[in-house]
């Protein structure tokens, strides 16, 4: 990467207003959170950025920017608050992501920035970010070819970011295993079941993969998507496992044909389409020409 990109900044003042709604500090009390039947699972945060008509891109497989310059820094500071960052493989494959943070340290200066990435060239395997998270690619049926020319694999190797944990049904190909295995990273084995949509296309649970992230001793967890992993945290009941939402509204339509954010509707018992799911204990932050949603599940007995 350019020295210019190594490093971005978010003002402390914006930081202050994200506060309510980002996890504990590691280790203190609520830090983690416990299931309903019983297990250890993260603080989880879902984040994403959308257009004005709830599209994250323009096409599946299509990579879309949508986050202005502010709201990306503010991306990079909310993977810093985070012990973990997690995303599916439809983005994996799409994006090649990097899952790292470049935000500076609050001590960084425009002049120790230049003197790091200056400093990279001599001792790039040295050099680790103080507020990496660990990333999580959700990968059910193994479609991540993971090589030695992935950038998260290139990130690791250079210190500038940590080996992903992949979470799996099935064993991967001995060579991917061993990449992985060499950089730091690991599969993370979990069941799949069938979808509930009765088409034979298996899927995890989500309480299932946040209690084997949480068995690795990560206590918080930031989910980017894409829309599948989104609208799957979404539908009920998996969306009682949401601690957090921030959401980037950027001021454009994407036009139909998207991808988009709209999770399945439920019903009652009756067959009557159920209440509507809402945000509870909202705010709203302008980041240059986004704006940016904060709130939290309102759950049914508020």
């Amino acid at each position: 990467m350019a020295a210019s990109e190594e490093f971005l900044t978010f003002p402390p003042q914006d930081a202050l207003r994200l506060e309510p709604h980002l996890p504990p500090a590691a280790g203190a009390e609520g830090a983690g959170r416990i299931t309903q039947d019983g297990r250890r699972r993260p603080f989880v945060t879902l984040t994403f950025a959308t257009s004005l008509d709830s599209s994250l891109a323009l096409a599946p497989g299509v990579r879309t920017a949508l986050s202005g310059p502010q709201s990306k820094a503010m991306t990079h500071f909310l993977r810093s608050r985070h012990a973990a960052i997690c995303v599916g493989v439809g983005t994996a494959v799409a994006d090649d992501p990097g899952l790292n943070c470049r935000l500076a340290a609050p001590a960084d200066t425009a002049a120790a920035a230049a003197a790091a990435a200056a400093a990279a060239a001599a001792a790039a395997t040295q050099h680790r970010h103080q507020h990496q998270p660990r990333p999580i690619v959700i990968d059910p049926h193994g479609r991540w070819a993971l090589g030695e020319d992935s950038k998260v694999v290139q990130l690791a190797r250079a210190g500038r970011g940590l080996a992903p944990y992949i979470v799996a049904s099935a064993a991967p190909p001995a060579k991917r295993r061993e990449l992985l295995e060499s950089i730091g990273g690991k599969y993370l084995f979990v069941a799949a079941a069938t979808s509930e949509a009765g088409n034979g296309v298996a899927r995890f649970r989500w309480a299932d993969v946040l209690a084997a992230v949480a068995a690795e001793g990560l206590d918080s967890i930031m989910i980017e998507g894409g829309g599948q992993v989104i609208n799957s945290l979404l539908a009920p009941p998996d969306s009682s496992l949401i601690d957090s939402v921030i959401v980037t509204i950027a001021p454009t339509w994407l036009g139909q044909g998207g991808v988009v954010v709209s999770p399945p509707r439920t019903v009652d018992g009756s067959g009557n389409p159920a209440p509507p799911m809402r945000l509870a204990d909202v705010s709203w932050h302008p980041l240059g020409e986004d704006i940016v949603l904060c709130g939290r599940i309102s759950r049914s007995s508020e």
